[in-house]
């Protein structure tokens, strides 16, 4: 008996972009701030206080940013889903004609596309969501989308911005609390960058390197804005 053909095919691809965008957010802001701090030569509790009161309020803010950005995408789709279904009831011919130019695309002929028009014609709502899907490129978002996007992205950013706070918690001079933040900074944003790779497969080494660059970039162009300021 031959053994089922089995697809793996990775589905996570919203969660991924959320944690993306709060691990690195929270990398690299407040390293750039706790490094410009210690340019100022202050004592290193107000650099600890200064960088806990930024991550509280940058992941706060970025979650925030989240749920509205999710928000947004679900009033857009059930817009255009109305729309869609008004268009199949008013101009039913243009409907059919976009769909003939949609298959076409995929090398089907006109002829070829009359039983599954039939098909469609039968249920509106097949039909509806067959344009919504292959004309918008639209999926319907989970209702518990916009919730799930403003804890990953704010949890992820809390993670993110703890990491290179740690040695300013725990070491007592700011210039070795410095140093060892670049040092785990620099190999969080490598490792960060390696694990995202492995999982989305699109390359483990390749996407470490990536990360590693653009977030060593961004926290070094935010460490020099933050010490021209201080």
């Amino acid at each position: 008996m031959p053994t089922p053909h089995t697809e793996h095919h990775f589905e996570a691809s919203d969660t991924v972009r959320d944690v993306v965008i709060g691990m690195a957010d929270g990398l690299t802001v407040p390293f750039a701030l706790a490094a410009g701090i210690s340019g100022a030569a202050v004592a290193i509790n107000i650099i600890v206080t200064a960088g806990v009161a930024e991550i509280a309020a940058g992941s706060i803010a970025m979650g925030l940013g989240g749920y509205l950005a999710a928000r947004t995408e679900r009033q857009h789709y059930y817009a255009e889903r109305h729309r869609e279904e008004q268009e199949i009831l008013t101009v039913p011919d243009r409907e059919r004609k976009e769909v003939i130019d949609i298959m076409a695309q995929y090398g089907v002929t006109k002829q070829e596309c009359e039983p599954m028009l039939a098909g469609l014609e039968r249920s509106p709502l097949a039909w509806r969501d067959f344009m919504m899907r292959f004309e918008l490129g639209l999926e319907e978002p989970h209702p518990a989308a916009a919730r799930k996007s403003a804890v990953t992205i704010a949890l992820s950013y809390l993670v993110g911005g703890m990491i290179p706070l740690s040695p300013y918690i725990f070491l007592k001079t700011t210039e070795s609390a410095l140093t060892l933040s670049t040092i785990v900074t620099l190999l969080a944003l490598y490792i960060f960058g390696y694990l995202k790779g492995s999982i989305t497969g699109t390359g483990a080494l390749k996407s470490a390197l990536q990360t590693l660059l653009v977030g060593g970039l961004a926290a070094a162009a935010a460490f020099s804005i933050a010490k021209l300021i201080s």
